[in-house]
């Protein structure tokens, strides 16, 4: 089966976003389609992109499970955000959530460490 995602993030002020964004994803976005949106691939067909909705901004909710996940997490604290949230389930999987201005959710899932993660 294959899998292609789009998941959209709204956003009240884009420029202040973009910046954010940048700083979680480690880089400039992939694409912008246009003046209110910046897309982001993470994965080969798998996307991430705010857009500027400020009636709906605030409510998204992702979480990406990385292979990388300490690495990934030890670089977005190098580039300055800090977590709001970090967990660990019972069975050992670990996230840790950020939230951008606008308290949209975006988590970094991993798995217990020493393992590899089963997706």
């Amino acid at each position: 089966m294959s899998l292609d995602l789009f998941c959209g993030i709204p956003v009240s002020d884009y420029t202040s976003a973009l910046t954010w964004y940048e700083r979680l994803l480690g880089g400039p976005a992939t694409f912008h389609p246009n003046d209110v949106e910046a897309v982001w691939e993470l994965a080969e067909h798998r996307y991430l992109y705010i857009e500027h909705l400020p009636e709906h901004a605030g409510h998204a909710r992702h979480t990406l499970f990385v292979g990388d996940f300490d690495e990934r997490i030890a670089q977005i604290t190098g580039r300055g955000l800090a977590p709001a949230q970090r967990e660990t389930y019972a069975n050992g999987v670990r996230k840790t959530t950020y939230r951008d201005p606008d308290g949209n959710e975006i988590g970094f899932g991993g798995a217990p460490q020493g393992s590899e993660p089963e997706l």
